[in-house]
């Protein structure tokens, strides 16, 4: 299974940028900030089984999933209304595995909303360890934060994914036996999955592709692609 895996910063913009078609080469994409529950008709057409989440507010937050294999279930959200109304995750059940496509909040500006963002990752961490009971889980997405300084070109630990409690509690998840693909494959190479619009210079690596390490076996390829059109690159997940 080939999987892409991007924060479009809005659906319709990237449409409107020829950006979107890249997306048809994959088996399933996982898209997050899509800003719109009206999908542009060039990715209606590509033939995905399409399950979405937007958010209650409209131009805010949404993730988007497209499958080529018709799931066996759909979840949308983790069962907590303040995160759901923001429509933040939306998980498929496959033969073999769950996949979860997931936008985390940004911690805010001077970190005023990082209580909530700490309350979102309690509430999904507890909604993944319950999937895994069942089968193995890929979760993929936006994170918002970095666990190792080489993740970001600048450091300032009162910057927004940069903060130690967002990078605890990302380290902490790993640790309960889930793999970051990327260092997985690239255990050394610095590459940056946001840029800054406004200060190219600043760069972090926020978006991840985590297997549980029963599926380890199973990972071919995972990279961060050098495809325009967003302040994200998306990142790719080969399984077998």
């Amino acid at each position: 299974m080939k999987l892409i895996s991007w924060n479009v910063n809005g659906v319709r913009s990237l449409s409107r940028k020829g950006a979107l078609r890249v997306i048809n080469d994959f088996d399933v994409a996982l898209l997050q900030e899509i800003k719109s529950s009206d999908l542009p008709l060039d990715l209606l057409s590509m033939g995905f089984e399409i399950y979405g989440f937007p958010a209650v507010r409209k131009g805010y937050s949404g993730v988007l999933t497209l499958s080529r294999v018709k799931p066996i279930n759909v979840i949308k959200g983790i069962g907590v209304r303040d995160f759901d109304d923001e429509g933040r995750v939306i998980s498929i059940e496959l033969s073999d595995f769950y996949l979860i496509n997931a936008y985390f909040p940004r911690a805010g500006d001077n970190l005023n909303r990082l209580p909530f963002k700490l309350a979102f990752n309690r509430s999904i961490e507890s909604f993944v360890l319950n999937l895994r009971q069942r089968k193995p889980v890929i979760i993929c997405g936006d994170f918002n934060a970095v666990y190792a300084r080489q993740d970001s070109s600048f450091w300032n630990e009162n910057q927004p994914g940069l903060s130690p409690p967002e990078r605890q509690w990302l380290s902490e998840f790993i640790r309960k036996g889930f793999i970051d693909t990327f260092r997985l494959i690239h255990p050394n190479e610095v590459k940056y999955s946001w840029r800054s619009y406004r200060n190219k210079s600043m760069a972090m690596r926020i978006d991840y592709c985590f297997v549980s390490s029963e599926l380890i076996e199973r990972v071919i390829d995972a990279d961060i692609l050098n495809i325009e059109g967003s302040d994200h690159y998306p990142i790719l997940l080969v399984v077998k």
